[in-house]
């Protein structure tokens, strides 16, 4: 695995690759890796020829008061773990390189992205296109592969592909679950014992509207609130968001008539986090 902390070498070598003919992957990750981030890897080298990723932990996606600073950096054992995968590019820039002094440019998806987390985390989802948009122009990959964890994140993604012209197929992979249903996240390391029985909360209450929805329920009202009665019996959990909506507006539905998405954000001590469904899938 080839190792390039400069824009410079990974452009060359992203396109010497591609010269040779060569289908490029790529996964971009923050670091902290996990199952989830692997079965991103996996997926690429089953759909690509070569596959690079990223680490960067990105400044511009984080918020007044949030965890950048403690944001886990693991980087010895990420390197080995994609290594081990068989990546074939790293690209480990600084946030000089992606950002030099006195850079005022930034990607905005306007609408969607104050939806959902981006509600609550206002310059979130401007700070994650900015930097995403960055990295395609740098990596230029054929495929580009995302986790369904982060489905708003994704449907964001799609619509700037789609809107700028990005000549890369983002490909969604499943989220990779802990046997007892907790999403696979990086922050699930800041979690004690207690709290992390409590973000089991999310996962019951997806799996409860689930059940309704199965059992023949479509209103969308009625199925929060089956979704929101579970929620409140986990005392350790801090609500920010239970909804159902379009997968690819993130508007809110009324009626389940098509395929949706149901999704939860909700703090365990003070950390957040994300979990979704399909549902109608």
């Amino acid at each position: 695995m080839k190792i390039y902390p400069s824009i410079d070498e990974m452009r060359a070598a992203s396109r010497a690759a591609k010269l040779g003919g060569l289908r490029l992957g790529f996964v971009p990750t923050m670091g902290a890796l996990h199952a989830g981030h692997l079965s991103l890897v996996r997926a690429a080298k089953a759909q690509c020829d070569v596959v690079a990723a990223s680490i960067f932990v990105n400044p511009l996606q984080f918020g007044p008061n949030e965890d950048f600073a403690e944001y886990p950096r693991t980087f010895e054992r990420d390197r080995d773990l994609l290594e081990k995968e068989g990546v074939d590019f790293l690209f480990v820039p600084s946030a000089e390189e992606m950002y030099p002094a006195g850079s005022v440019t930034y990607v905005s998806v306007e609408g969607l992205s104050k939806r959902l987390c981006g509600r609550s985390r206002p310059a979130h989802f401007r700070g994650v296109t900015t930097v995403v948009a960055k990295l395609f122009h740098i990596v230029e990959p054929d495929m580009a592969f995302f986790g369904q964890k982060d489905a708003a994140q994704v449907a964001i993604i799609r619509r700037m592909v789609r809107d700028l012209s990005f000549p890369v197929e983002i490909i969604v992979c499943p989220i990779v679950r802990e046997p007892d249903g907790l999403a696979m996240s990086s922050r699930n390391a800041y979690l004690n014992q207690r709290e992390r029985k409590s973000a089991l909360g999310l996962y019951r209450s997806l799996t409860e509207v689930k059940r309704c929805f199965d059992q023949g329920e479509g209103r969308a009202a009625k199925l929060i609130e089956a979704g929101m009665r579970v929620l409140k019996e986990e005392t350790g959990l801090r609500l920010d968001y239970l909804e159902i909506v379009d997968p690819e507006t993130l508007e809110p539905v009324t009626e389940i008539n098509r395929v949706v998405l149901l999704a939860v954000a909700a703090f365990a001590g003070p950390t957040r986090l994300i979990d979704n469904l399909l549902l109608g899938a």
